[in-house]
């Protein structure tokens, strides 16, 4: 049943917020790797949040595999291109920290759909000739204060104000290019 057995004795034992919060995390892993549809995944948060017992808790993650429920969460992520286009979409897992190296393309990060299992996001970014365009939600705020542009842009269209789910701070250089930051278009929204 998972590293809640393991790690908190007998499934009639009273959850605690600790216990609930990282079945919260291995759901969301879950769904980033594509095991929960995001429909689950909000059944199983609601579930999970609610539960009284760590026997409630194991049951929402019994159907998946240790693998799954035992590991932690890809801490650094890197993307490195030359020439081409790249980014995240759809339950992409945010990592804690993310470094981009990039020239001569575009890098996008679409937030929309992505699962935060963190506050907060720190983008190291050595970008030359090309451009980072963030697809943020409501609650997903993004400084760019500590960035050196050369001969370069940031363009940002807030989202609707809400309660901030996520800090991504970005730091680095950007030479000849952009940094755009928008929520999604209206009438791009998903069946």
């Amino acid at each position: 049943m998972g590293e809640l057995v393991r790690s908190g004795g007998s499934l009639e034992v009273r959850a605690s917020h600790v216990d609930r919060d990282r079945t919260v995390d291995v759901l969301r892993v879950a769904a980033g790797d594509g095991r929960l549809t995001l429909e689950e995944l909000d059944e199983r948060l609601e579930a999970a949040l609610s539960a009284r017992t760590l026997g409630e808790l194991a049951v929402l993650t019994s159907d998946l595999p240790e693998t799954v429920v035992g590991t932690g969460f890809e801490e650094v992520m890197r993307i490195e291109q030359v020439g081409s286009s790249t980014g995240r979409a759809d339950a992409w897992v945010v990592p804690r920290r993310l470094e981009i190296r990039s020239a001569w393309g575009e890098v996008t990060l679409d937030f929309t759909d992505a699962v935060i299992t963190h506050d907060s996001l720190h983008i190291d970014l050595d970008l030359r000739a090309g451009a980072l365009k963030l697809v943020t939600r409501p609650g997903i705020v993004v400084d760019t204060t500590g960035l050196v542009t050369n001969y370069s842009a940031v363009k940002e269209r807030r989202a609707a104000d809400a309660p901030v789910v996520l800090r991504v701070r970005i730091t680095g250089e950007i030479e000849y290019g952009q940094i755009v930051v928008r929520p999604r278009r209206r009438g791009l929204a998903r069946r």
